[in-house]
């Protein structure tokens, strides 16, 4: 069978069979709970959301606090649970694959996602504990997450172009799958619900999964050449080799990124439509969120989509980036680190969100959605900051440097120092 040389399938689809299931895990926790609250069988509304309180029935409003504040502690102790295993792999996963191949940054995944939409198809058809979910978050973060996945993606991208425009190209084209493909899985998700449960969503969230997996073992080829075995030592486990390989290419990334990681190659890159595309992406951010707190209904809630499509555009342009600043032996290492912040950031905000929503919901619902559009102040003053220091830095290094009459030239004062002219 012929080889071929496109992540973009497995994107593409690993993006819609996450989405698919991922907004209904909450749901599905929040009727079970609701379940268990009230021994009453849930009753969905087709327009009002269920946030409002019901000002007709005190117990009612009641129930709504309590289940809603129950759901956001099963969710913060889902993410609790599957964010460390998950962070310590992709470190290990994405940098060894500058050793051992991107595949496995791929693949492994994969695996990790399939076994969850198992439990999760397991759990909904024979109606067991949803608490078992706790033990399959712990089992599929082993096998890495979603920034091991685009980890790996994006090396194998920054692994085949060798023009910086095609690079960039590639890169924002996977962001702009995860996000028009994770938008329409959600839309899809409301009808599989609605006309079928829950067990057809996870059912065919697992058999996509299947799919993509046989595309990746038996037609995505490698990029990266593997060490013949002879040169593996004694020691040659995957595990040693991966964290062996994980803080030597760490650790050289760190030390080689001199001021040109992190001042005068920075600005260069970083020109005027760079920082403009970072601008809108997070004012695209502010807008979803003020949105989102004052929305009533369930359409309110699926038009915060709209603005915040723009929100993935700052992503590629500065993968690309750091991708031109970093020799290719080591592609592994930094998008590791990017993707271990990345997931870490993502893990820690939705802790910091469930907690708070169970927190303030009783008398404000919409504060998580108003804190979370005021925290993006710090980005935009951080954006600010590198605009002006940018102009400033440029200007300094496109400035011509003139020497007086009796000073003395660098280039020749150093070679009349070099030791093969003594």
């Amino acid at each position: 069978m012929k080889r071929l040389f496109l992540v973009e399938p497995v994107v593409a689809l690993y993006a819609f069979a996450t989405f698919l299931y991922y907004p209904l895990v909450q749901q599905y926790a929040y009727r079970r709970i609701w379940l268990q609250v009230t021994n009453t069988t849930y009753l969905s509304s087709d327009n009002t959301s269920r946030c409002v309180a019901n000002s007709n029935s005190s117990n009612q409003s009641h129930y709504n606090e309590e289940v809603q504040r129950q759901t956001s502690l099963f969710s913060v102790y889902t993410n609790i649970l599957s964010t460390v295993p998950s962070l310590v792999v992709t470190l290990i996963l994405v940098t060894y694959s500058d050793q051992g191949g991107r595949k496995i940054a791929i693949i492994m995944p994969m695996i990790g996602s399939l076994i969850y939409t198992l439990s999760l198809l397991t759990v909904s058809y024979f109606e067991l504990s949803i608490y078992l979910l706790f033990g399959s978050s712990i089992l599929s973060a082993l096998c890495g997450g979603m920034g091991t996945f685009l980890g790996g993606c994006f090396a194998y991208i920054a692994d085949l172009c060798e023009d910086d425009r095609q690079k960039t190209y590639r890169m924002a084209g996977l962001e702009m799958m995860i996000g028009l493909l994770s938008g329409l899985a959600a839309l899809s998700s409301g009808y599989f619900l609605r006309t079928g449960g829950f067990n057809w969503p996870f059912l065919t969230s697992s058999l996509m999964l299947v799919l993509i997996l046989l595309y990746a073992i038996f037609v995505l080829e490698e990029t990266v050449k593997k060490a013949p075995t002879g040169a593996v030592t004694l020691d040659g486990s995957p595990w040693y080799l991966g964290m062996k390989q994980m803080l030597r290419g760490v650790c050289q990334m760190l030390a080689g990124a001199s001021c040109s990681f992190a001042g005068v190659s920075l600005f260069t890159y970083c020109g005027v439509p760079q920082l403009l595309i970072v601008l809108l992406g997070i004012l695209s951010v502010v807008s979803a969120m003020l949105t989102a707190a004052f929305a009533k209904t369930t359409l309110l809630m699926f038009i915060v989509r709209i603005p915040m499509l723009l929100s993935i555009m700052p992503f590629p342009v500065l993968r690309s980036m750091m991708s031109k600043i970093v020799p290719k032996s080591e592609q592994g290492a930094l998008f590791a680190c990017l993707s271990f912040m990345e997931s870490l950031s993502n893990n820690v905000s939705s802790v910091v969100f469930y907690s708070v929503y169970a927190a303030t919901v009783a008398w404000c619902p919409a504060f998580v959605f108003l804190l979370s559009a005021g925290l993006c102040v710090i980005p935009l003053t951080a954006l600010g900051m590198v605009s002006v220091i940018g102009v400033d830095v440029a200007t300094e290094v496109q400035r011509p440097k003139h020497f007086n009459s009796e000073e003395e030239n660098p280039v020749q004062d150093q070679s009349d120092h070099s030791p093969l002219l003594t």
